[in-house]
């Protein structure tokens, strides 16, 4: 199944108790608001498919993985529940994957910016190629990671999120991400990765699913209260995004 969405796509594929769910834009796979409903909607529906094991999140091309935010939508953005409106998506993405009662293999081929970056933390296990470095980019734009922040942290630890929140103007290295623990796998190559994302996620359609739907219960422990606090926190970035600050340096980022 493919959803069309203007300049970009959400696509949806089953087999074999294998949903892969790829994503793509033309502005380095960024996310606007409508691709971010689709995949939630597409998380939401391969976590209640009761023939599906496991799931592999992708993008499409073969450069970033994801630029995060959409500058055009950020720009579009006249008041605060407008704003409120497009960080809640993120909001929704990160918890719609985070109760997914499936595991999400991350499959991630290049770069990763900003909101991308919690994308992959909330990813149960996320296996990268070299050259998909990392940036929190919020701050450098006026807004800070307030949304996927306590993904990030979940994954990365205080520390290694501060570091890439506070100094967001700086590429951290995939060997840098797989130290920290935001990747489970850095391969050398795309073939290497695949063969990597495929010997796991068969392994996993042999494996007890009731067992794993309790395992990922366990990881995801003391997170029940992100409902409430994405929600705010998406509030927060909706209103800082109206600021003349942050307009100006979204202008001088969608010129570069």
């Amino acid at each position: 199944m493919i959803t069309d969405i203007k300049e970009g796509y959400v696509k949806v594929e089953h087999h074999h108790g294998i949903t892969t769910i790829e994503f793509f834009h033309p502005q380095s796979n960024s996310l606007p608001g409508r691709l971010l409903e689709e995949l939630t909607h597409a998380v939401h529906g391969a976590g209640n498919e009761k023939d599906t094991h496991v799931i592999i999140l992708r993008s499409g091309g073969d450069k970033a993985f994801c630029a995060g935010a959409s500058f055009d939508e950020l720009l579009a953005i006249e008041n605060a529940e407008q704003g409120f409106q497009f960080f809640s998506g993120f909001a929704s993405l990160i918890n719609a994957m985070r109760k997914c009662p499936k595991f999400i293999i991350a499959r991630i081929h290049g770069k990763c910016v900003g909101g991308a970056v919690g994308v992959a933390a909330a990813a149960d296990y996320a296996i990268a190629v070299e050259g998909a470095d990392v940036k929190l980019s919020e701050l450098a734009v006026g807004i800070g990671p307030f949304v996927v922040g306590p993904a990030v942290e979940r994954k990365i630890g205080l520390a290694g999120f501060s570091s890439l929140a506070i100094d967001a103007t700086m590429w951290r290295s995939a060997e840098w991400a797989r130290r920290k623990g935001l990747y489970a796998e850095l391969h050398a190559g795309i073939a290497d990765m695949d063969e990597a994302i495929h010997r796991l996620s068969n392994n996993l359609l042999h494996s007890n699913p009731e067992a794993m739907t309790m395992m990922k219960e366990m990881f995801w422990k003391g997170t029940e209260h992100w409902d409430k606090l994405l929600t705010e926190r998406a509030a927060v970035s909706g209103r800082l995004v109206l600021s003349p600050f942050t307009r100006n340096a979204i202008q001088k980022f969608r010129k570069k």
